[in-house]
């Protein structure tokens, strides 16, 4: 058994968000020398449950085993189905971790890391489309890029959140809401704040406000900054971005590919994270 893979292996695994708890039956499994295998993990998000499946192959020409894909299925305790994806490893590339996994399966959106064919690297919003899958039982992803026109920083700035009262506090805030979390903030100013969450909701260019039971807070419900409520035509200032993408770069997805199995050797996906 090649020990450097091992080590790898078991970094990759952890980094995805799966733990340290694998690294003994991964060993096991790559010492017997089998073709493929896969481990399981099981987490509890909340009052939510998820399993996931990691799919791992080894190489017929090196003595090398690869974490191709993971398997996501999520039960929500208010949902009678469970809602499943699968999510393709490439360590070239920006995947997608189990958190950030089990909020798209939420159906909320995260911000990765996308890479042209040509050009500088930059970030697009991903969301699933929970209402339509493809042929092999996928949902289908809708992408939002720069040019889409969302700034998460200059939207969540019209709110009066203390926790942007920092700089490192706005930065910590807005990490979150790009791996997709609900995020758990402190509204109002002083003296006349109130706990509740937010999520970053780039196809509607807002964010999207709960109070403590998850239950959405509609417009109105509660106020923007007076200086910004009173100014609905500001104009923001322009932002360098990409350019943008094609129509053929547009329809394909970065980090969730579709297609048949593992290939006998580590696939390189195609870009159009």
């Amino acid at each position: 058994m090649n020990e450097q893979n091992l080590d790898y292996l078991s970094r990759q695994i952890k980094f995805t968000g799966f733990g340290e708890g694998h690294e003994k039956d991964l060993k096991e499994k790559m010492e017997s020398g089998i073709a493929d295998f896969v481990l399981t993990h099981d987490q509890e998000f909340g009052q939510d449950s998820a399993k996931a499946t990691l799919h791992f192959r080894k190489s017929e020409t090196i003595d090398l085993y690869f974490f191709n894909r993971y398997d996501l299925v999520v039960q929500g305790h208010q949902q009678s189905e469970p809602v499943k994806q699968t999510f393709y490893i490439n360590p070239k590339v920006d995947h997608v971790s189990l958190k950030e996994g089990y909020n798209l399966l939420k159906g909320r959106s995260v911000h990765k890391e996308y890479q042209p064919k040509e050009g500088e690297k930059y970030k697009v919003w991903l969301q699933l489309d929970l209402k339509d899958t493809d042929k092999n039982g996928q949902y289908k992803i809708k992408q939002f890029h720069p040019n889409y026109g969302f700034d998460l920083e200059v939207t969540i700035h019209k709110y009066p959140i203390q926790e942007l009262n920092t700089v490192e506090g706005t930065k910590r805030l807005i990490e979150s809401l790009e791996r997709g979390n609900r995020q758990l903030v402190t509204y109002g100013e002083p003296g006349d704040e109130q706990k509740i969450y937010v999520e970053a909701s780039p196809q509607f260019k807002s964010i999207n406000l709960y109070d403590d039971s998850m239950r959405r807070i509609l417009a109105g419900g509660l106020q923007k900054k007076p200086e910004l409520a009173a100014s609905p035509k500001e104009v923001l200032p322009e932002k360098l971005v990409p350019p943008s993408p094609t129509k053929k770069e547009s329809l394909e997805n970065p980090l969730i590919k579709k297609g048949k199995d593992i290939p006998k050797k580590q696939k390189r996906q195609k870009m159009p994270r």
